[in-house]
């Protein structure tokens, strides 16, 4: 699964980069809400480095990794 960014024209959506996908593939649209001008933090919504995934892949491992018993 890959994420293209696109705007819509009020008739189709457009994207603003290259797309690799295949004629008549299948794809998922999310429109995001005017609040990213608002809050700018959601601009990072899709957005995760390598480094983030791995710290944050890790902190769930740890946490499965916890004994109920100790409570």
């Amino acid at each position: 699964m890959n994420a293209v960014k696109a705007y819509y024209d009020g008739r189709v959506f457009v994207p603003t980069e290259p797309v690799r996908a295949k004629q008549n593939q299948s794809a998922v649209i999310t429109i995001l809400d005017d609040e990213t001008k608002e809050k700018p933090h959601l601009r990072f919504i899709g957005v995760l480095s390598a480094e983030s995934y791995e710290e944050i892949s890790k902190a769930l491992k740890d946490t499965q990794e916890v004994d109920s018993d100790e409570w």
